[in-house]
């Protein structure tokens, strides 16, 4: 199957271990699962789009929106956008992105899991260039890349974060990723079932990269385009998330 506007993608390798030749399970059904704190601007627009991306044929779609905790008013959008397409889990507390996610993942029936954040960086018109890869029978994990595509100038202090996380990442596990700390992961629902993960915050990335590349799971990454956000339009991770996340690479490199 051909899917229009795709490019092609990369091995990343990651041989800390055997590497795992488990085909990729067919793609039937996607589960699209999507964490929420204070995005009462974004949400309607990032469910309507998520509603709507043109999926390949023959694979249905269940979305799952996790709110964290909101307290701006995202909560009342949510529940009046909340339909038999669109699944809405309310946090009585903000938990954290890592907790928000695990709630979704545990939810989710799909063959695969894609992570779609609420605040409008990640365009969903892009996922088509995610699946390829799993279509075609290549891989079980697909990151989109933002420092192959197209995207709109980041802060240099998240670009250097970004890229030396993904340098330790490279150092740690013997792999070649451009972009660990994407949102855009694309994961065998039955792998990341395995992963055991813990993380409550934004140490959830780095948790996930270095459990799938301690199993040998190779990672695929394709291109995506990217228009980050800076703080006074409503980003949230800072520096202190950069230490956290590399403290989470070098403590799951030598255990489980």
């Amino acid at each position: 199957m051909v899917l229009p506007g795709c490019t092609t993608g990369t091995w990343r390798n990651g041989p800390v271990a055997a590497i795992d030749r488990t085909p990729p399970p067919k793609l039937r059904k996607l589960s699209i699962v999507v964490p929420v704190y204070n995005e009462r601007n974004t949400v309607p627009e990032i469910v309507r789009r998520t509603r709507t991306v043109e999926l390949p044929d023959g694979i249905e779609r269940e979305v799952i929106v996790v709110d964290d905790g909101s307290t701006d008013g995202t909560r009342d959008v949510l529940r009046q956008l909340g339909d038999s397409t669109v699944r809405v889990v309310l946090h009585d507390t903000n938990k954290g992105k890592g907790a928000a996610l695990r709630t979704g993942f545990g939810l989710a029936t799909g063959d695969y899991v894609l992570v779609q954040d609420a605040d409008l960086e990640y365009d969903p018109n892009d996922w088509p260039k995610l699946i390829k890869p799993v279509v075609d029978g290549k891989a079980r994990v697909v990151y989109g890349s933002r420092f192959t595509g197209e995207r709109r100038n980041m802060l240099f202090l998240h670009w250097i974060g970004n890229r030396f996380l993904s340098l330790a990442t490279n150092v740690l596990y013997n792999t070649t990723l451009s972009d660990m700390e994407t949102c855009y992961k694309l994961v065998d629902r039955s792998l990341i079932s395995q992963l055991s993960l813990r993380a409550d915050r934004f140490d959830i990335e780095p948790e996930i990269t270095a459990k799938i590349l301690k199993r040998g799971v190779r990672i695929y990454e394709v291109p995506i385009s990217y228009t980050g956000r800076e703080f006074d339009e409503g980003k949230k991770i800072t520096w202190k998330d950069g230490f956290s996340a590399l403290w989470t690479l070098v403590k799951y490199r030598f255990r489980d």
